[in-house]
């Protein structure tokens, strides 16, 4: 009997038009909230099925994300085509040189060996290393504060 409930309910357009319908005909200065579409949307398409509030903002959330919808405070309304980009946050990445690119063949098709995480390994083919020679600073004292010196204990009493 659900099926004949279904078969007789018309059939409706894609929510991201109905969306933009709704938006269209409230032609709200500052945006159309959720509520005021939901509202257009019913007024105008009747009951939705159920799970339509869920719907309607899945493709609200998606919408918004692709860039079609702006959302400014809870208000959803089409960007301005004049409007610059909006830029996201922290530092914009460097641009892309393409003669770089060309430069290094090597790093572009990835045959390289790729470094592991961590300082590398010694080469134990490598010759040894020179032995560094210590520079003295002129004093015969060590670097740092000096050791504590512990009384020696001797079989004297102090009374």
């Amino acid at each position: 009997m659900a099926t004949e409930e279904d078969t007789n309910l018309p059939s409706l357009p894609p929510y991201p038009q109905m969306i933009f319908e709704a938006i269209d005909a409230l032609k709200q200065k500052e945006g159309s909230n959720k509520s005021s579409i939901l509202n257009h949307i019913e007024s105008t398409y009747g009951n939705l099925p159920s799970g339509g509030t869920a719907l309607l903002t899945d493709n609200l959330k998606n919408l918004k994300d692709s860039g079609e919808l702006v959302l400014l405070r809870n208000n959803y309304m089409r960007p301005d085509p004049n409007s610059p980009l909006k830029r996201g946050r922290g530092r914009p990445s460097k641009p892309k040189d393409p003669a770089a690119l060309e430069k290094n063949p090597a790093a572009e098709s990835g045959s390289e060996v790729k470094r592991g995480r961590g300082r590398p390994k010694k080469d134990p083919n490598a010759p040894p290393a020179a032995k560094k020679v210590k520079i003295s600073t002129g004093s015969g004292r060590p670097r740092g504060r000096p050791r504590k010196v512990q009384p020696e204990l001797t079989g004297v009493e102090v009374n």
